[in-house]
């Protein structure tokens, strides 16, 4: 099932952003027109018990692995590599999106996301954007909400 088709299926809002095919994050905003603190990174991560977990922070922030790992109760979170990442939630790195993956994963979102009503992650494809509500990827993704950010 394609990123659209799952929206459209969950009856989800969104709105595509078309911009220049991008990988980071910050190229991807600025490509965009869009603030760096509301496009999201969405990055597939692995615990030391080998769960996958995607972490949510914006892109203006750091993920600190440790809080992520404190809030996810387990001892440590690794970062996968892009090509291991793309094959876990089925999209390239920089069209992660952050809800409707290949592999089901747990989710921590960063609190301070919840300041927004959308914010914009990966739309699939490095070419897009996609902008959500944040109150449906935390019900969607039953995304444990923590402070993960440096």
């Amino acid at each position: 099932m394609s990123l659209e088709e799952y929206l459209l299926k969950n009856n989800i809002w969104h709105r595509f952003v078309k911009k220049t095919e991008t990988i980071h994050t910050a190229d991807a905003a600025q490509a965009a027109g869009i603030p760096l603190s509301r496009v999201t990174k969405n990055l597939v991560s692995i615990t030391d018990s080998n769960e996958y977990l995607l972490l949510i922070v914006p892109g203006d922030k750091k993920v600190n692995l440790d809080a992520a790992a404190k809030a996810a109760n387990v001892k440590k979170i690794e970062l996968v590599p892009f090509g291991k990442a793309e094959r876990i939630s089925g999209y390239p790195p920089g069209g992660t999106p952050s809800i409707g993956h290949k592999t089901r994963m747990r989710t921590i979102l960063e609190r301070g996301l919840l300041d927004y009503d959308t914010v914009y992650c990966g739309g699939g494809s490095r070419d897009k954007l996609l902008e959500l509500r944040i109150q449906d990827i935390v019900r969607l993704s039953d995304a444990t909400v923590a402070d993960i950010v440096e």
